[in-house]
């Protein structure tokens, strides 16, 4: 024979069965709840890893950026640094192995100079100085031809990848790739162009890339043009180690490097972007749970209803030994029975609701960055809510039931 705290736990689940219209509404209730929780928990959950995704591909959210201190703030003034630190190819081939298994690292600089050709009108234009990755590091495809390689940054090799614009500038009739292979003048020195970017939205300047090696030869290490690196985490997760190892690396190559250079990531948009989220999935999510304290009300009045029309029954087990103990856990497992039963069924539906309207807001929005994710920690808070609620509201009732008098009980039409 069960011991006593197993029987009652028995006879409350048997008693879910007693009147199955009940206890259905009852069930339907909490599934609801659960399903509206699930549905708009895991819309959220796809729209931060959407969110997360977008920012990894199209933003420098997994880079740190080690740039010179051209100037320092004293007394409210700023002042040019003595002495700034200039960033080397070596530098940069040295931290490259240092983080090999962790990040990737670039350099970059920037200038001014006169882009002309003998076929177009001379321009102002930005000369970016490169390495050979850094196409991999901007994730960008080049419109026509080719980036120039590791080989020809080390050998200086006189090449140039010009900007869309710039390059349809320069050509006779407008059409870019017509370019490729001509000699154009950088400053003073002609180099010659291999290859086109792709045109951007709303493009305004002029940009010629070149070679880090040829640039510097070209236009000196000087305050105008300072290379930085550019160091890209392996993972989203991993700036912060990354830009730890940096500043280690920085501490043991320049000596008072905390004030000389400076390190810097997108930690703190990070932050706010998932700060943003979290806010969104919390209310999103409270909104939803009114739902699902509408089924915990119904379990209630479900169980008060119950305790009524079982009074008598109660006043006969505490009066053939029932402990107060036994009526409680009887009337809690029947309401933990029901809200169960209605997470399990509720978080299968809500998962089929959520991957179904995402689909059907695609289909008439392809546009539409809307997609459902399932998370573990989505399943656990919405299962765990709901079983929560059946304790709490199913908590009443059970007490109500365990308090009564046997011998009043017993008397009770």
């Amino acid at each position: 024979m069960p011991a006593p705290s197993y029987a009652s736990i028995l006879q409350g689940l048997v008693a879910t069965t007693v009147n199955p219209l009940r206890t259905g509404l009852s069930t339907l209730g909490v599934l609801i709840g659960v399903a509206s929780v699930i549905t708009t928990l895991s819309l959220a959950d796809g729209l931060e890893q959407y969110a997360r995704a977008e920012m990894s591909a199209r933003t420098d959210v997994q880079t740190v950026l080690v740039t010179s201190r051209l100037t320092e703030t004293r007394d409210g003034f700023d002042f040019p640094v003595a002495g700034y630190v200039v960033l080397g190819l070596q530098d940069a081939a040295e931290l490259g192995r240092r983080l090999a298994t962790d990040a990737e690292v670039t350099m970059v600089a920037s200038t001014q100079a006169v882009v002309a050709s003998n076929l177009g009108a001379p321009h102002a234009a930005k000369v970016t100085a490169t390495l050979a990755n850094f196409l991999e590091f901007g994730r960008r495809a080049l419109h026509a031809g080719r980036y120039f390689t590791d080989g020809e940054t080390a050998r200086n090799v006189p090449v140039v990848v010009l900007s869309h614009k710039l390059a349809a500038e320069l050509s006779p009739n407008g059409d870019p790739v017509l370019m490729l292979g001509r000699v154009v003048r950088v400053g003073r020195r002609p180099v010659t162009t291999i290859g086109i970017m792709p045109p951007y939205t709303g493009e305004r300047t002029y940009e010629a890339f070149l070679p880090m090696r040829a640039a510097l030869t070209l236009f000196g290490a000087n305050r105008s043009m300072v290379p930085s690196l550019i160091v890209r985490a392996a993972r989203f997760e991993t700036v912060n180690p990354v830009k730890d190892a940096v500043e280690e690396w920085l501490a043991t190559r320049f000596h008072d490097w905390q004030r000389r250079v400076e390190v810097s990531t997108q930690l703190a948009r990070i932050e706010e972007v998932k700060t943003t989220l979290l806010v969104f999935k919390l209310v999103m999510g409270s909104l939803a749970g009114v739902a699902l304290v509408v089924g915990g009300v119904g379990i209630m009045n479900v169980l008060l209803a119950s305790v009524s029309e079982r009074t008598r029954e109660i006043g006969v087990r505490k009066a053939l030994g029932a402990r107060q103990r036994d009526i409680l856990l009887q009337f809690l497992a029947e309401s933990v029975a029901i809200a169960g039963v209605g997470s399990g069924i509720g978080t299968l539906l809500g998962l089929a609701l959520a991957f179904a309207l995402a689909a059907l807001v695609r289909s008439l929005v392809p546009q539409a960055p809307l997609h459902a994710a399932i998370t573990a920690s989505t399943l656990l808070s919405s299962v765990c809510s709901a079983v929560l609620v059946g304790l709490i509201f199913g908590t009443f009732p059970a007490i109500r039931a365990s308090r009564l008098s046997p011998i009043d009980a017993i008397r009770h039409e």
